[in-house]
C-alpha cells in the first residue's frame, strides 16, 4: 500500500491465501506439520506474487494463532529458513494500539473521543483516547475462534442454557477488566473487525436496507444473535453478509459483539474498514504530510 500526498491509503498489490490454521491445531494449541507447511507456502507465494521485481521492505506479522502456539519459535524459524522472511509477532496490546491508530486516522482530524472495538479469532482488542495514541488499551482472550472452540463446538449452541452460559462468561470476563473504557457522550465508537462488518451487513439486509451496513445498533445485533443461534453453519453461510469461512464462528462473534457493546455502554457502532494492518502501515509511512512511501505487508 502507499499514501499519496493529501489522500488516504491506496492499495498497490493485494493477495489473500486462506489458511484456516485453527483447524491444524492439536489439543495443546500447537500448529501441526501441515499447518506449518501451509504458512511457509502462503508466505512464499505472497512474496513471490509481488509484480515489482525489487519491492520495498516486507513487514510480515503473525497474529493470535501463531502468537499463542507453544511451538511458535519453531514456526517462525521454519518460515525464515524456507522463505527468507521472518514473521514478527505482535502482542495483543500492540494489536489494540495499532487498531486505534488506524481508526483515528480513518475517522479524520476532527474526531474527538474514540472507543475502538476489534474482535479477532483469539482475542478481543479495546482501545480508547482522544489523541493520536490511545490512553487505554486492552487485549482479552475472548476471540470468536476461541469462544467457538471452548463453548460452542461446531459453531452451534445445543440449548438456550448454553447460550446463557456463554453470555455469562463474556459478561463476567468484561466486568473483571479494570478501567474498561465506555462510550462517552459526543464520542464515537468504531468497530474494526470483519466480524462487526459482517454482522452490520446481516442487520442491514434484515432491515431491508442493504446499502446501509456501515453502522450497527444494539437492538439489531440482538436480533442477529437469535437468527444465527437458530441456524447451523451451513445455513448461516447463505445469510446476507455471512461468508462461508466465518459461518461457524459467526454465532460466537455476534455474542462477543453484543457483550462488548453492552459492557462499554455503546448503543451503536460505526464500521471502520481499517485495523491493525493499516495501523502498522500508517506508522511506517509516517505523518500524512511526508512524501509518500511504499511498503508490503504479509499478515
Amino acid at each position: 500500500m502507499r499514501r499519496r500526498p493529501g489522500t488516504v491509503l491506496e492499495p498497490v498489490f493485494s493477495r489473500k491465501v486462506r489458511l484456516r490454521l485453527h483447524e491444524t491445531l492439536d489439543r495443546k494449541g500447537r500448529l501441526d506439520k501441515a499447518g506449518m507447511k501451509s504458512v511457509e507456502r502462503a508466505v512464499a507465494e505472497a512474496v513471490a506474487a509481488d509484480p515489482r521485481p525489487h519491492g520495498p521492505e516486507v513487514f510480515a506479522f503473525a497474529t493470535s494463532v501463531i502468537r499463542d502456539a507453544p511451538n511458535r519459535d519453531e514456526i517462525i524459524a521454519r518460515v525464515a529458513r524456507t522463505t527468507g522472511t521472518r514473521l514478527r509477532v505482535l502482542s495483543g496490546v500492540e494489536e489494540a494500539r495499532l487498531a486505534y491508530v488506524a481508526a483515528r486516522q480513518w475517522a479524520g482530524p476532527s474526531a474527538g473521543q474514540l472507543l475502538v472495538l476489534d474482535i479477532g479469532g483469539g482475542t478481543v482488542e479495546i482501545a480508547s483516547g482522544t489523541g493520536d495514541q490511545p490512553r487505554v488499551v486492552h487485549s482479552l482472550p475472548l476471540g470468536a475462534r476461541r469462544i467457538t472452540r471452548d463453548w460452542l463446538p461446531g459453531g452451534t449452541a445445543p440449548s438456550q442454557r448454553r447460550l446463557d452460559e456463554v453470555r455469562q462468561h463474556l459478561h463476567r470476563s468484561l466486568e473483571a477488566v479494570p478501567g474498561l473504557p465506555r462510550a462517552e457522550p459526543g464520542g464515537r465508537v468504531l468497530a474494526c473487525s470483519k466480524t462487526f462488518e459482517q454482522l452490520a451487513r446481516l442487520a442491514a439486509a434484515q432491515g431491508k436496507t442493504p446499502r446501509a451496513g456501515r453502522r450497527l445498533a444494539l437492538p439489531q445485533l440482538r436480533t442477529a444473535v437469535s437468527l444465527l443461534a437458530d441456524a447451523g453453519p451451513s445455513r448461516r453461510a447463505k445469510l446476507p453478509g455471512i461468508s462461508r469461512h466465518r459461518a461457524e464462528q459467526s454465532l460466537a462473534g455476534a455474542l462477543i459483539a453484543q457483550a462488548l457493546m453492552e459492557a462499554c455502554g455503546a448503543e451503536n457502532v460505526e464500521i471502520c474498514p481499517w485495523s491493525t494492518r493499516e495501523g502498522l502501515l500508517l506508522e511506517h509511512l509516517g505523518p500524512p504530510h511526508i512524501t509518500a512511501d511504499q511498503s508490503r505487508l504479509v499478515g
